[in-house]
């Protein structure tokens, strides 16, 4: 399929480079120099996805190119470079759905490049919200904008099986539900992902794009990705958190959403924490899975999440997962504690989960029969909006009203 055409309405001295580097992208660039040609570009080419333009030289020229873009007939979302003024403004703002994004000078060729891939997926993407994350129905696994779901695993607590949950997710939508899965440790501090994998001499993004700032090639993350032996394919950012300067936010989301063409699901595991690069991945994400443990300091970092998460603006995509769910409190306390339905529960896996890692596998792989793997199965089928019966009873004990204080507090 033919990737769609971008109007790049830039002073030449800019637009030279930028539209050099969308030509190499595979994309058709339309250069215009007067509202006028926008017009008759919008009116002329129904394949046009994005326009970039400059509104910070001249507003009244900006403001003509806006009018061309909402008198267009049809959605065309614009990346427009603005004052650093504006851009915060902007930024604090709500979407308004419109697929509209800002920039500011200076900036590189290669950065709007990036930026634009993202906006071109999301644009041929439709998602009201109303059915599944992974949408039914046949798919063209070899044409360009074709949208993998991405689920980020978070929680700000360590120690609550986030990766754990992560990789065994993965290797259950991979290995029991036959879908293409990209693994992703996005944990820059103590991720572990492909040592659990027994993975080595790993190639890490952060060493790909420091060879490419040294002038090597320019590689997705589909072509640094390891594969494991189950049919996984695994991406670190980096080996180690000394090697982290290099990972610029928004290029990351970027090229996260650029490999959702080559896969069926991205599996994105998270540091705890609410860095820069970790909201610029919640911003990527469909669904952000919440591990939560039964015990009282797991349960009040899910209630901070919760409220974080609304300030930041993706609330409506989290989903708790208890695990362990099987020991401690009851679900139906963490439930009301937290203030979220359970999205899935996963009981104790003992040392199932040890045995796995020893050998560089995961319990999908080793004990496919057992009741933890079906709890994963669970979990991979609310995933992709399939219907599931859980057999997993909410026991436990109850948490004290005053420890369900302190967990709000």
């Amino acid at each position: 399929m033919a990737r769609p055409a971008i109007v790049v309405a830039l002073p030449p001295i800019e637009a030279d480079p930028v539209s050099a580097e969308l030509l190499d992208a595979g994309f058709e660039v339309i250069t215009v120099e007067q509202p006028a040609e926008m017009v008759a570009a919008l009116a002329t080419r129904r394949d046009v996805a994005v326009a970039v333009l400059d509104g910070e030289a001249d507003e009244d020229l900006a403001g003509e190119y806006w009018a061309a873009l909402v008198n267009a007939g049809r959605p065309v979302p614009a990346l427009t470079v603005v004052s650093p003024g504006s851009y915060q403004r902007l930024a604090e703002m709500d979407d308004d759905g419109s697929g509209n994004e800002y920039f500011t000078r200076p900036y590189s060729a290669d950065s709007i490049r990036w930026r634009l891939e993202a906006m071109c997926i999301r644009r041929d993407t439709v998602d009201d919200g109303s059915g599944p994350v992974l949408q039914a129905g046949p798919q063209d696994h070899d044409a360009w904008n074709r949208r993998a779901a991405v689920i980020v695993v978070f929680n700000p607590k360590g120690g609550v099986g986030k990766t754990t949950v992560a990789v065994n997710l993965a290797s259950a939508l991979q290995a029991r539900k036959g879908k293409s899965v990209l693994l992703i440790d996005a944990d820059t501090v103590t991720g572990h992902v492909t040592t659990s994998f027994a993975l080595e001499a790993v190639r890490s993004v952060a060493d790909s794009w420091r060879d490419e700032a040294e002038g090597g090639p320019s590689e997705t993350f589909t072509a640094i990705a390891s594969e494991h032996g189950s049919g996984l394919r695994v991406v670190a950012l980096t080996d180690s958190p000394l090697n982290t300067e290099v990972l610029d936010p928004r290029r990351v989301a970027a090229a996260i959403s650029a490999a959702r063409r080559s896969f069926d699901v991205i599996v994105v595991d998270l540091h705890p924490s609410y860095s820069t690069l970790n909201q610029a991945i919640f911003d990527e994400a469909d669904r952000i899975l919440v591990p939560v443990t039964p015990d009282v300091p797991a349960i009040r970092a899910a209630v901070q999440m919760r409220d974080v998460a609304g300030a930041l603006g993706c609330r409506e995509r989290l989903a708790m997962v208890v695990n362990r769910a099987n020991s401690g409190v009851s679900v139906a306390d963490v439930e009301r504690t937290v203030g979220m339905s359970a999205f899935a529960q996963i009981r104790s896996g003992g040392m199932f989960f040890v045995r796995a890692a020893n050998e560089g596998r995961t319990v999908i792989e080793m004990f496919p029969r057992e009741k933890i793997t079906a709890d994963f199965d669970t979990l991979a089928d609310h995933v992709l909006g399939v219907p599931a019966k859980p057999d997993l009873a909410r026991s436990g004990f109850r948490l004290p009203t005053r420890a369900r204080a302190a967990a709000r507090a």
